[in-house]
């Protein structure tokens, strides 16, 4: 396996799965999308308890699917006997694709990141991320009521489960979990994992920045009543599917998982001049955003209105402060590097490097896009303007982290092997 499966692949492979185990496995239409796409779960034993699994939550993630059906042939083959794929103790509900919406719009993702060493430009050119609004998992924390969403929650209050697996992916980095709550006995298997497959543990995440951190890639939600939470803007966490399986003694598991990985993930040496590093990233997601911005506002009068341009949207979202927000949610770090200079390691750092050049990669691209398909004279231009940029970034962001490309058969495996660690502990904290 040496590339990512398509949505309609992934379909297609639940539905042979389903012909090839008789009785073991069936699907159903759970919801459907702002679009009109269905959203399908595919569920493999007949167990009176359910372990929920969501793929492709963020269309820009294409691990998710692939894992999905990984995970499905484990439960149904019956290869790995264990409690957890037991099919008359556990119940395995996979939803195969969560925002088919968005994941329409990745223009050929998969194919663009096939082979054996793919680059992020290629990605970078196809990858599309809605707006926080109209991402499933995350749209009720912006009080905004999807499709998407409302059918996940309707699955979480029908089967209850005692677990839900996320499946995300990181453009670069190392591995690591976000959990809901603590759940011991996952963080040895995970850590073996990710050592067997040549998977840097990330020591320090910007997703989870101020979480509880027991272990190392392992970080638990902070309890309601703290202050610490992801970055800026989530401090309605609560209201997200995430935290839906909780209403009923459940747990719910983030598994990321790296494209390209970075050695520099789990440093954990202290870095040598963090706070002035931080302060050059902090110029540099503002800077980069600021250049992206200064295309768009020449381009803006002959693009299509954001209200109906997906990509467009991002783009004014991402204009109108998101920059900014990044930039300054990462103060608090600066004044402690700047305090106590061997505070802060060289992976937390790394973490913040790589949300800095991904932000301006993502606007760049989407942009790019769009210039491409413009029919105004000073199109090619801009296009050629912004394309010398993007092509910049992105040599700059291989290079300052050393990244290092994780085939996507290790990807799956890691995450399938993880979610599958995750099961059982979730299922042993039950007994």
């Amino acid at each position: 396996m040496n590339r990512y499966l398509t949505v309609a692949e992934v379909d297609e492979s639940a539905r042979r799965l389903v012909s090839r185990f008789p009785g073991a496995g069936r699907l159903r239409r759970i919801g459907t999308s702002r679009g009109g796409r269905p959203i399908v779960m595919l569920s493999v034993g007949h167990g009176p308890r359910h372990i929920l699994v969501v793929a492709r939550p963020h269309p820009d993630e294409p691990v998710g699917g692939t894992t999905a059906i990984a995970l499905a042939e484990q439960v149904a083959r019956g290869t790995s006997r264990s409690p957890a794929t037991d099919p008359a103790v556990v119940t395995w509900d996979i939803v195969l694709c969560l925002d088919p919406d968005g994941a329409a719009l990745t223009r050929r993702i998969e194919a663009a990141t096939a082979g054996a060493a793919p680059t992020p430009e290629s990605y970078y050119r196809t990858a599309y991320r809605p707006v926080a609004a109209e991402q499933p998992e995350w749209a009720p924390i912006e009080s905004r009521q999807l499709p998407e969403s409302q059918a996940l929650f309707q699955v979480i209050d029908e089967l209850r489960p005692f677990l839900q697996c996320s499946l995300h992916g990181v453009e670069a980095g190392g591995s690591w979990v976000q959990l809901t709550r603590g759940l011991p006995g996952l963080a040895t298997p995970f850590q073996t994992s990710a050592a067997q497959l040549g998977i840097p543990v990330q020591h320090g995440t910007f997703d989870a920045l101020y979480w509880e951190n027991p272990s190392p890639g392992i970080h638990v939600l902070p309890p309601p009543d703290s202050t610490a939470r992801l970055a800026a803007g989530s401090e309605n966490i609560g209201a997200s599917t995430w935290c839906a399986p909780g209403r009923y003694g459940g747990v719910t598991a983030i598994v990321e998982v790296p494209m390209w990985a970075t050695d520099l993930a789990d440093d954990l040496s202290p870095h040598p001049d963090a706070a002035s590093l931080l302060r050059g990233l902090s110029c540099l997601v503002r800077d980069g955003g600021q250049q992206v911005t200064a295309v768009l506002d020449k381009a803006r009068g002959f693009l299509p209105a954001a209200q109906d341009s997906p990509l467009g949207r991002v783009l004014e979202w991402m204009a109108g402060g998101l920059y900014d927000m990044v930039a300054e949610s990462w103060e608090p770090l600066i004044r402690q590097a700047a305090d106590d200079p061997r505070r802060i390691t060289t992976a937390q750092v790394s973490a913040l490097d790589v949300v800095a050049r991904r932000q301006p990669l993502r606007a760049a691209g989407l942009l790019l896009r769009l210039l491409e398909t413009a029919d105004d004279a000073a199109a090619p231009g801009l296009y050629r303007d912004l394309d010398e940029l993007f092509t910049g970034w992105c040599r700059d962001f291989e290079k300052a982290l050393v990244l290092r490309w994780v085939p996507v058969h290790h990807q799956v495996e890691h995450q399938t092997r993880t979610v599958m660690a995750a099961a059982e502990a979730a299922l042993a904290d039950l007994c």
